[in-house]
């Protein structure tokens, strides 16, 4: 029964992903925040990037995990990644001050991000590993049983090569 719920998560959220604008996966809300941080923070040659992040989480409730912190000599710029989400935070390290930028879609583009396994860690990396383990084991097994029944052998051994060679086809023709 795991398989097939994999199965229907991935053929619908393939179709999402092929069709995003017929369940709204294209929709977005922006949300951009103003502040002020403690300039010890960010005005020393160590920036306190731990305290500016959980600061951020605790005033803002930004999510994601940190993908990427960018210091120069007069900003200190912070990126975070989840699902359908992302936040941009800038921060001017003489006086402190930020601008937040978020961008959060709905939950067909989370499940589509899911699908893809974009910017949802290593535990769902390896969750769509098992998964496609799975799948593979379920075909096989399929397969297998297809050769121990000797009446439908030939002919489902026969309508996999056409349905593989149909796939192929359509590649060739179709796709640039």
């Amino acid at each position: 029964m795991v398989s097939f719920a994999v199965v229907l998560f991935f053929s619908f959220t393939g179709l999402t992903l092929n069709h995003p604008t017929w369940f709204g996966c294209d929709k977005q809300i922006v949300v951009k925040n103003r502040g002020q941080l403690n300039v010890s923070w960010v005005n020393t040659k160590e920036v306190a990037k731990l305290e500016i992040v959980e600061f951020l989480r605790k005033t803002y409730q930004v999510k994601g995990a940190v993908s990427e912190v960018r210091i120069d000599d007069y900003e200190v710029s912070i990126s975070l990644k989840g699902p359908a989400y992302s936040c941009d935070v800038f921060i001017t390290r003489e006086d402190g001050t930020y601008e937040i930028s978020e961008v959060k879609m709905g939950i067909m583009a989370v499940m589509n991000d899911l699908h893809k396994g974009r910017d949802s860690g290593k535990v769902w990396a390896w969750i769509i590993d098992i998964s496609a383990v799975f799948l593979i084991l379920v075909s096989l097994s399929g397969l297998i049983l297809l050769c121990f029944i000797k009446k439908k052998r030939v002919f489902g051994i026969i309508m996999g090569a056409i349905g593989l060679l149909i796939c192929y086809l359509f590649y060739l023709i179709f796709v640039p």
